[in-house]
């Protein structure tokens, strides 16, 4: 498995972060990091692009969990893009895929 690589861009709609490599014990704190760092304003999203993932244990989902409650906490919303099946299985049978707003791609979000 690769090392957490997590990208910033600025789009018109909030931030973007794409993650790629592996989204678990060991690197789930740099994506909160990430996220704690970023300025969310009222009415925008933040959009975590998922689309580089190679793998996601349980501490992945709850940065993800945690990204979340900051969005909401700024009253920002917040979409996953290029989720990969094997992460949106998971998603699926905790019933978070009913919690999160999820999209195929940026493009669909932007």
């Amino acid at each position: 498995m690769s090392q957490l690589k997590i990208t910033r861009r600025d789009a018109t709609a909030g931030p973007v972060l794409s993650v790629a490599g592996a989204l678990d014990y060991k690197y789930a704190g740099g994506l909160r990091e990430q996220v704690s760092d970023l300025v969310l304003d009222p009415g925008r999203r933040l959009v975590i692009d998922l689309s580089g993932l190679e793998f996601c244990d349980s501490s992945g989902i709850t940065a993800l969990l945690a990204a979340r409650q900051r969005a909401q906490a700024a009253e920002a919303g917040l979409v996953l893009v290029g989720v990969p099946p094997n992460t949106m299985r998971i998603l699926a049978v905790a019933g978070l895929d009913q919690i999160f707003v999820i999209r195929d791609s940026a493009d669909d979000v932007l």
